[in-house]
């Protein structure tokens, strides 16, 4: 009899995770390395959330908490959702969790059965497929074009929409490419949406804080009120407030659904850190000046670098409305030779090219369901970047 489960074939490891391995491994033989493939800000976490969590060690709040949370988390998240989104959650339709991840882990084992088909845009956050795919569901890949700025249109869901559909799964911004869907084009989602009243939408919305250029973020239980009872929306304070390792994330919906999703979880982790809990509630109460900050700099990165991968050969760069990622195409360079006279057949190749050839790591766009394009994190300083995207630059000029 096999020892490993059959449903572990049907999933694959993270490719960004697989990236910073490699990278690693390059790094300890001594190459030179500017990782730009992990996800997360380069910002301290806020004083206050640090100081916060220093307290409740010392107050004792160490011992278990409720599965769903503690009060004061799930109140301040009600309140959140509230003063910034016009939505009405209680408690009890609040779920932390050890990350944003969990959250969406918990909604789809909860909720997907064989044969249960979960739509979702591409490119896509790595681990979206494969969540479904580990609960026996069928995840259907919605292309988002990039003359589309890599965003789905209402007329592409409605036909990947068919009665197996138990959900939509929408990012914005968007992981990998920064996309962000506006007013306007979530109304045209929306109403497609309640025309099919078996479709639920999971709405990701991590990067929530991080836009740009007067972009309005708005998520789509605020967009069509008629829509709240089918959504669930997800969120954190890992990416805004710079909280990644502290693991905490947040969902919010129906309460059956929460309590569902509170009986996987409590299977699992039971509940995330208490001391993280006790820190998100001051994240989350406490000043948010500093987010404006933050994403200024984030900007002043973003254009930085669309700008020089446009003057590198063979590379084309949108300009995105947030989070902290570009997605170029390499197009270009598919098909040409390198010194070695290795010919890059896809963006797998072009990612592993930049990384042996000048010690630059990126993803390949291939693990985000869209080729051929790659993943940037301009989430690292000014000079890094400057020197990563010189030496992208020189790698394509070496190129023929």
């Amino acid at each position: 009899m096999a020892l490993i489960a059959e449903r572990l074939n049907r999933i694959k490891p993270s490719a960004t995770m697989g990236v910073s391995s490699r990278a690693q491994e390059l790094k300890a033989q001594g190459m030179d390395i500017i990782s730009l493939g992990a996800g997360e800000p380069d910002f301290d976490t806020p004083d206050n959330a640090q100081e916060a969590a220093i307290s409740a060690i010392k107050l004792g709040e160490t011992k278990y908490t409720l599965v769903p949370g503690t009060i004061a988390l799930r109140e301040a998240i009600s309140a959140k959702f509230k003063r910034e989104n016009g939505l009405d959650y209680a408690p009890s339709q609040i779920q932390v969790a050890s990350g944003g991840k969990q959250s969406i882990y918990n909604a789809i084992m909860a909720t997907v059965e064989e044969g249960d088909e979960v739509i979702i845009p591409a490119p896509y956050w790595v681990s979206y497929p494969d969540i479904v795919l580990l609960a026996g569901g069928t995840p259907v890949i919605v292309e988002g074009y990039a003359e589309n700025d890599f965003k789905i249109t209402s007329e592409q869901l409605e036909k990947a929409i068919t009665s197996k559909t138990k959900w939509l799964l929408i990012n914005s911004p968007s992981n990998p490419t920064g996309a962000a869907y506006s007013e306007h084009e979530l109304m045209k989602i929306t109403n497609i949406l309640l025309k099919h009243s078996n479709v639920h939408i999971m709405t990701d919305d991590i990067y929530e804080h991080l836009i740009f250029d007067d972009f309005i973020f708005k998520t789509i239980a605020q967009v069509e009120p008629k829509l709240y009872d089918r959504t669930l929306t997800v969120n954190g304070v890992s990416k805004a407030y710079a909280m990644t390792g502290w693991r905490i994330g947040y969902a919010a919906g129906p309460e059956n659904l929460i309590q569902a999703m509170n009986k996987v979880q409590s299977q699992s982790t039971s509940h995330a850190s208490s001391i993280s809990q006790a820190a998100a509630v001051e994240a989350l109460n406490g000043p948010q000046d500093f987010i404006a900050d933050n994403n200024k700099v984030f900007r002043e990165r973003r254009d930085l670098v669309t700008t020089m991968l446009n003057q590198a050969n063979g590379i084309e760069c949108k300009t995105p409305q947030g989070a902290f990622y570009v997605y170029p195409s390499c197009a270009g360079l598919i098909g040409k030779k390198t010194k070695d006279g290795k010919v890059l057949k896809n963006d797998l190749e072009v990612a592993t090219y930049f990384l042996e050839e000048e010690g630059v790591a990126v993803v390949f766009g291939a693990a985000f369901g869209l080729s051929p394009f790659f993943r940037i994190s301009y989430a690292t300083s000014t000079e890094i970047l400057a020197d990563a995207c010189e030496r992208i630059k020189r790698a394509c000029s070496c190129l023929a």
